[in-house]
């Protein structure tokens, strides 16, 4: 499995998620709100590590999917 395969979430207890994807050319963030911003390596560890450290055990949660089920999950006009 490559990065390429795979779609990360990071989700808040009240329910906003943020969804990270590797692309040819890198790594975007996709805000709540639809907004896609680029991430260096950098950026998205610092943006995944804290829930992975359960610095704040309940506030966020991350999952992992593969980006193939992901897609179809949006249905087919993604």
């Amino acid at each position: 499995m490559k990065n390429t395969d795979c779609v990360i979430y990071i989700t808040t207890k009240r329910g906003r998620t943020w969804s990270y994807l590797k692309e040819n050319t890198g790594w975007t963030q996709t805000g709540p709100t639809g907004v896609v911003h680029r991430l260096s390596a950098e950026q998205l560890l610092s943006h995944l590590l804290p829930p992975l450290a359960a610095d704040n055990p309940g506030h966020l949660s991350v999952r992992v999917e593969r980006r193939v089920a992901a897609l179809a999950a949006l249905g087919p006009a993604a």
